[in-house]
């Protein structure tokens, strides 16, 4: 289909098309238009990764904002969110004005109001239509991407939920979701009342297959040679041919370690392919990645990364991984070795993709277990850059004649599974029932099960009994904890009900919480970390070989501490988990204490970015006790506060007025006060001499700094470091032999 020929567009969108090198509309983006995405009908389009999902989805946004609406675009990642929120920039010169929201659970966002198309996080978007956010009836199309994540038991709930919500508020809100290729895409379509564009269609070819001894088999039954030298593993030999070929190449392993294994290894063989200018590029890249965190990990990624490699995981500060990926799409980066993070969602195309590892640990089984047919192809789907390479090509690995057999049959020749609701289990429905009645969208059980037959899960099943069963057993916990009031069939939300709801919080962490309150007197910052730490809503670390008795020992030594009573050790389950809350409130306590971050990283075995994610959790919960708190009339709210604020920035109580100054943070705040300012007001005041010392001599820092706390003339011209406030140079520690997590 010729894009001239599009209907319902503004007439600016043809011509912007061809600017962006599109003249023609790939076959599914074409069987979308002819479905009608473009005139506001529903359309679910189930294809191949780079198959052109995104275009369809900016043809139906942009369709709808020239007829005058709003459009919404839900996806399931904050890293996701903020690289579509770049790619539609690009409508902006044409007067659509776009904004992305994934954070602050207790916000309306009315800001929000005044953007044509709105990007964010299907969180996001449940605690907006939660807080009444008065745009969300103004929709007119609702964009799911990645809507198959409906199977994820953590995030799929979610999805779900707030799809049924948003076509509850907007009858006639049209709904376009995308989904890579599974098996049951037609009742995902037959649940939001869709046309289904189900295409295994790819821009360029895509070659699935195995690598086994010394050849290449691929599904087509054509086979090439591809050798491996003496002392090589199989995934060197493949990285280093296609090098030769100038191409790139992303290997999914299973756990952070081997990621960084993997990366150390392959360093050795991308090095030898650099050019000058690609080593000095490779060099400021990594320059950057040293400046996002001074820890072990960062220091690693950069090593590797000034020899043309990287690896890739959630532990990760979020700045290295989004240097990373940019770096790979520029071909600086000639391997990516990556835990599956990588697959979901994010733009980051290769000639190459080598599924190294396609077992896992898996918990719930208690050791390894096969990666799904689903997710597989999702990693396959990375292979091939349109306008870059000639095709794509999707490797697994054998170690013997039988296991190329089983991973034909298992991966390459399968159909990826059909995704299943898991809204039908008492976790998923607690926080979700309570939000539907508090907010207004069903006020009887008749009610709630009504709304409840609107989701995917009463689309794929005729056991409306279980639902039942569920719903009952839910609202009874809700009424018990009194965030509902139930009279007969009645249902009402109480005003501890409609404020959990508000802060997004699962209702069980709230119950933890105010129990935990209602026994405090002066709660300490440990006690308070303790207590959000052993709620659902905080994913703690787990004990470690050792860990069991050394944090046994402190939680008598701090039992005093604790805002609740500690379970018995022989109640092996609950004594365990409290133990691993445990844990991760020292982790916080260390942060809020000034401990250097390389040495907490070392100390719990996680990375900076597992660091980042529980601090951020933390601040959340804290700010959702503070509410709590002041709901319930308990006077802890100053504790709590001083509590979060700590946690926030990383500073002892003494330093979070200095802390709370925009782009001071916490090693700056440290050294303003050791050269005597103590103060935000002080700050203010102070001589420009002494902050320049007290900054190392960074001029610009200084200026930004004091023109955020006030100060009247925040110019640094001529200005001189005093260098007796400058801090003395920080010298290494002795590094210590700790293991990293070995999940995702």
């Amino acid at each position: 289909m010729d894009v001239e020929s599009l209907p319902g567009v503004p007439d600016w969108m043809p011509g912007h098309l061809h600017s962006a090198g599109v003249k023609e509309l790939y076959p599914p983006q074409a069987n979308a238009v002819e479905a009608g995405v473009t005139e506001g009908e529903n359309v679910v389009a189930s294809v191949p990764t780079a198959s052109g999902k995104t275009l369809i989805a900016e043809l139906a946004m942009i369709s709808s904002v020239a007829r005058g609406g709003k459009a919404l675009y839900i996806v399931p990642l904050r890293a996701l969110a903020s690289e579509k929120h770049r790619e539609f920039e690009q409508y902006e010169e044409y007067g659509v004005s776009i904004g992305v929201s994934t954070g602050n659970y207790e916000s309306s966002g009315e800001w929000l109001a005044k953007c044509d198309i709105i990007v964010a996080t299907s969180e996001k978007v449940d605690s907006l239509v939660r807080n009444d956010a008065p745009w969300i009836d103004d929709l007119s199309c609702v964009v799911s991407d990645e809507v198959h994540l409906v199977d994820d038991s953590n995030r799929g709930p979610t999805l779900e939920v707030t799809l049924a919500k948003l076509r509850r508020h907007n009858p006639n809100v049209q709904i376009v979701a995308l989904s890579a290729t599974v098996g049951n895409a037609d009742e995902v379509a037959e649940w939001l009342d869709a046309a289904l564009i189900d295409s295994d269609w790819r821009p360029i070819d895509l070659r699935t297959g195995v690598h086994y001894g010394q050849a290449l088999h691929f599904d087509d039954g054509e086979q090439t040679e591809l050798s491996v030298k003496r002392g090589e593993k199989p995934t060197a030999a493949i990285v280093r041919e296609t090098l030769d070929d100038d191409g790139s190449t992303l290997v999914f392993v299973n756990s952070r370690r081997n990621a960084e294994g993997a990366a150390k290894r392959l360093a050795s063989v991308t090095n030898d392919a650099l050019t000058g200018a690609e080593e000095e590029g490779l060099e400021a890249v990594a320059e950057e990645i040293r400046n996002v965190s001074d820890t072990e990990t960062s220091s690693d990624l950069a090593h590797v990364v000034e020899r043309g490699a990287a690896f890739h995981h959630a532990g990760l500060a979020r700045d290295n991984r989004t240097l990373i990926e940019d770096a790979f799409r520029d071909r600086l980066v000639k391997v990516v070795v990556a835990t599956p993070t990588l697959a979901a969602g994010v733009n980051t195309p290769s000639r190459r993709v080598v599924v190294r590892d396609w077992r896992r640990y898996d918990g719930s089984v208690g050791g390894m277990a096969p990666l799904s047919v689903l997710e597989v192809h999702q990693m396959f789907g990375r292979a091939g850059r349109p306008g870059l390479d000639p095709y794509g090509e999707a490797l697994l690995l054998a170690n013997s004649h039988d296991e190329l057999d089983e991973l034909f049959e298992e991966y390459v020749w399968a159909e990826p599974e059909a995704v299943r609701s898991k809204l039908a289990a008492e976790p998923a429905l607690r926080t979700h029932i309570l939000a539907t009645v508090a907010s207004g969208v069903a006020d009887s059980r008749e009610e709630l099960l009504t709304f409840l037959d609107r989701t995917l899960y009463a689309t794929q099943t005729n056991e409306r009994g279980r639902l039942e069963r569920v719903t009952d057993d839910v609202i009874a916990y809700l009424v018990t904890n009194e965030f509902l009031e139930q009279t007969g069939e009645q249902l009402i939300a109480t005003s501890l009900g409609h404020t959990v709801s508000r802060l997004y919080l699962d209702p069980m962490s709230a119950a933890e919480i105010v129990d935990g309150l209602r026994g405090a007197s002066e709660p300490t910052a440990f006690g308070l970390y303790h207590l959000v730490c052993r709620t659902p809503d905080m994913y703690e670390l787990y004990l470690r070989s050792g860990d069991r008795e050394e944090y046994t020992m402190t939680a008598y030594e701090r039992e005093t501490e604790f805002l609740g009573a500690m379970p018995s050790e022989f109640e092996e389950g609950r004594f365990e988990e409290w133990l691993s809350a445990l844990k991760t409130a020292r982790l916080l306590e260390d942060w809020a204490s000034e401990e250097d971050e390389d040495r907490i990283t070392d100390r719990y075995g996680v990375g900076p970015g597992d660091i980042r994610g529980k601090v951020d959790t933390a601040e959340w919960l804290l700010g959702a006790t503070e509410r709590l708190a002041g709901e319930l009339d308990i006077e802890v709210a100053p504790a709590v506060h001083e509590a979060r604020k700590r946690v926030q920035h990383g500073v002892s109580d003494e330093l979070i007025d200095l802390a709370d100054v925009r782009g001071v943070g916490r090693k700056r705040a440290r050294r303003l006060y050791d050269a005597g300012i103590e103060t935000r007001a002080d700050l203010r005041e102070a001589e420009k001499s002494v902050v320049l010392g007290a900054l190392r001599g960074r001029t610009k820092t200084a200026e930004t700094i004091l023109k955020h706390v006030g100060h009247t003339d925040p110019s640094m011209d001529g200005v001189r470091a005093d260098e007796q406030a400058r801090p003395e140079p920080e010298t290494p520690r002795a590094q210590e032999d700790q293991s990293r997590l070995g999940d995702f």
